[in-house]
């Protein structure tokens, strides 16, 4: 790889204004009249996109460390290398590495695990300008992805390029026409299976960029093949979907919620709704939302209190370091973090000193991912599974050196110990295991557990088997002594809003007489969809709106005792 080229003096002169300053994330007045003429330093020989197809790495996944950017608000990185140096190494940009360590140790603070980066830089916000992980074919060569810093901050847009060089792996920058792409890693969200979220912060920083552009910059570089953008919210001020959004996993959205009609509450509802309606998980099941409140400052919440939020948590292997404000909202947060990911760590830092600048811990840290990993994609079992059994547990695994073997191990009672069944090859990479039958009203909790051939063993979820996934059984009979695997289910159209199609389907857990009819706000019938008898399983049929005006309808499914009914938007 080509050695390390020295910035220009104009770059540095640029940047001496800034580097003793503690930054904000949000931009200066300063920044602000730099930013309209600068110009980022371009590395041509690596301003290309990959040159084989990659896969962007999600934050749970497997990592081999985290990267920190060592200037203001010490006492806090001080806590964050505390707890993520359990988990993994910590590179710590820096520009005295015996100032760092003193400070540590000083602090009660091992110095284990610790890399010291000596690079220059302008800020602490890392997860904004800091390298992004992605793998050839799933879990090949581990490439590094850089973008365009949203900031005149032209040491901390160089750092991937120099931490890229520091682990001898290839940088591909989308940094020049006609890939160059401002954007922030606080306003990217990916699920390592192709899809990404941000707000509609990434067209407004690319006013010169189609949309269709920009996804298929996202594609070339990042392997994203579904980018969904919500719109940006009244008083998030650097619109960086962090900031209230976060994904726990390829299927559960952690969503923070305010007081009915307060503050950003009602834009990130509609946000919300929108990807609800519209998209499904990459597994084509609903997301899973779990809510979290967003704590009041002083009773009052934006634009009058400070913008505090507690899905600005970054995930660290089996460790989750939340953002901390209070005790009396903090124990509600803990509580809810601890149900949604069980066996995981949770641990807390006081973050009321840093949240003044717009950002707190997902801001200040950066995951990096391992090499060799052994890559696990699963869709988790439905709360209740409708069965007899055996249930049948699949799973992609993938590792470059080739899977040694592969087990789901499962119990009834954690406290018992669990069972082992090992995974059989169904075809390419999917994997499968049978958990027996068990009787109707049980609760199983399960996990996944792979090996590579090099002797790396990785489990999903991560943390187990102190974190596990459950499902309980139930196979309901009916008078004429049938057993069905389904249950009455009226799903949402999609997409919704739609012109002039959408789709909407329905489950039958028996053979039946089935109706499904539109209906106008004023209640009158629009449409008959269905008005037949059909057989037990799944269904869709198409709604054609083509003779109808734009506005809110409603479809209602009706079958034996069962009704449903749910809401579509035409728009035209």
């Amino acid at each position: 790889m080509k050695k390390f080229v020295l910035l220009s003096f104009f770059v540095l002169s640029l940047s001496s204004a800034l580097i003793s300053q503690d930054l904000p994330k949000y931009m200066t007045e300063e920044e602000k009249i730099l930013w309209e003429t600068y110009k980022p330093e371009v590395f041509p020989e690596s301003a290309v996109p990959p040159p084989v197809p990659v896969r962007a790495m999600a934050e749970w996944e497997e990592l081999q460390g985290v990267m920190i950017t060592w200037t203001s608000f010490q006492s806090i990185l001080r806590q964050v290398v505390q707890y993520a140096q359990t988990e993994g190494l910590v590179y710590i940009v820096c520009s005295d590495s015996n100032s760092v360590k003193n400070y540590l140790q000083s602090n009660g603070v091992p110095l284990v695990n610790l890399r010291f980066l000596i690079f220059p830089f302008n800020s602490i916000w890392v997860r904004d300008y800091g390298p992004w992980a992605v793998y050839a074919d799933h879990t090949d060569s581990l490439f590094i992805i850089d973008m365009i810093y949203n900031r005149p901050r032209p040491l901390d847009n160089q750092i991937p390029f120099r931490f890229a060089n520091y682990l001898n792996v290839p940088v591909y920058q989308a940094t020049s026409p006609p890939y160059d792409l401002v954007h922030t890693g606080g306003n990217l969200m990916v699920d390592g299976l192709g899809t990404a979220f941000s707000s509609k912060l990434i067209l407004n920083e690319n006013p010169t960029k189609t949309e269709a552009q920009i996804d298929s910059i996202m594609n070339m570089f990042f392997g994203v093949d579904r980018y969904i953008k919500m719109e940006t919210l009244p008083y998030d001020v650097i619109h960086h979907i962090d900031m209230h959004m976060k994904l726990l996993d390829e299927e559960t959205l952690l969503v923070g919620e305010y007081p009915p009609g307060v503050a950003d509450g009602p834009q990130i509802e509609a946000n919300l709704q929108y990807v609800l309606n519209n998209f499904l998980t990459p597994y084509g099941k609903p997301y899973r939302v779990v809510r979290i409140p967003m704590p009041p400052h002083n009773g009052n919440y934006p634009p009058v209190g400070n913008y505090r939020t507690y899905t600005n948590s970054i995930i660290v292997n089996k460790t989750v370091i939340i953002p901390t404000y209070e005790e009396q909202y903090d124990t509600t947060a803990f509580r809810i973090y601890r149900e949604a990911m069980p066996g995981y760590r949770i641990v807390g830092i006081n973050s009321n000193s840093i949240i003044t600048s717009l950002g707190a811990i997902h801001c200040i840290v950066k995951e990096i991912g391992a090499f060799d990993p052994v890559f696990i994609s699963h869709s988790r079992m439905d709360d209740i599974v409708l069965s007899t059994g055996p249930y049948e547990i699949k799973a992609i695994i993938k590792t470059s050196s080739g899977v040694e073997r592969a087990n789901v191990f499962w119990t009834t009672d954690t406290t018992a110990g669990y069972n082992s069944v090992q995974m059989t090859q169904l075809s390419g990479d999917t994997m499968a295991a049978y958990i027996p039958s068990q009787p109707n009203g049980t609760e199983i909790f399960y996990y996944i557990s792979a090996s590579s051939v090099s002797g790396k063993t990785i489990t999903k979820p991560m943390p187990a088997p102190a974190g596990y996934y459950k499902f309980a059984v139930d196979a309901p009979v009916f008078a004429d002594g049938e057993v069905s695997n389904y249950n009455y289910l009226l799903q949402q159209n999609y997409p919704n809003p739609f012109n002039p199609t959408t789709i909407i389907g329905y489950q039958l857990p028996v053979t039946g007489k089935v109706s499904l009819k539109v209906f106008d706000m004023l209640g009158r019938e629009v449409a008959t969809l269905v008005d037949d008898i059909k057989s037990q399983g799944n269904h869709q049929v198409v709604f054609n709106a083509s003779g109808l005006s734009s506005g809110v309808y409603y479809y209602t499914l009706s079958s034996g005792d069962f009704n449903s009914t749910k809401k579509l938007l035409l728009v035209k």
